[in-house]
């Protein structure tokens, strides 16, 4: 398994999310809700091919997918996501675009002479491997009762970004930037009070 990209990565290259083991999860962390107007973090094509250069070692090898395409999965991602959260049922039509995002690039196993194995992603049906890619680690997700139980949102009421505690004690998205900035403020205002 390739390792998510830093938290240093992303920060530099101004995507303040923490690089999580799901690209599902980075890219639906890459739409800023808390805040008013929400923010974009992939709304420049100079955005988009940073964001997708430092997932490329996480996803099948192919062109960068249509932002079309990347709005509607992000947003069906992140529906699904939130429905599990807030303990409702997703949009049907979520579900559906997450199951043809998958559909739309379909994948087999490969064995290698050494013995390893490989994935072999069907581009000739016209979806993008990546976007396939993505889908699917979204329906192992959901599939599996004990890892979706990790699923969290960040403890900081400014923040949106979505991530698996794998320590059952992790709150923040990113500690070092939502932790420390609720820790300061909950310092301040009991300082205040004093």
């Amino acid at each position: 398994m390739t390792m998510s990209p830093s938290v240093d990565d992303l920060l530099a290259a101004g995507f303040a999310m923490g690089g999580e083991r799901l690209v599902a999860i980075d890219l639906v962390d890459t739409l800023m809700l808390a805040v008013d107007p929400p923010v974009d973090l992939l709304e420049s094509p100079e955005q988009q091919a940073a964001w997708w250069q430092l997932q490329a070692p996480r996803l099948p090898a192919g062109p960068m997918p249509e932002e079309t395409a990347v709005r509607r999965l992000r947003a069906a991602i992140r529906d699904v996501l939130d429905a599990r959260l807030e303990q409702r049922s997703p949009a049907r039509s979520s579900i559906d675009d997450i199951n043809a995002a998958s559909a739309a690039a379909p994948s087999s196993l490969r064995l290698l002479p050494e013995g390893e194995v490989e994935t072999r992603w069907h581009t000739e049906y016209g979806g993008n491997a990546a976007l396939a890619a993505i889908a699917r680690e979204v329906i192992e997700l959901m599939g599996d009762a004990e890892r979706l139980s990790t699923l969290r949102r960040c403890a900081n009421p400014n923040c949106s970004m979505l991530f698996l505690a794998e320590r059952s004690r992790r709150q923040w998205c990113i500690g070092s930037v939502c932790g420390n900035r609720t820790r300061v403020a909950r310092h301040y205002e009991k300082t205040r009070r004093s």
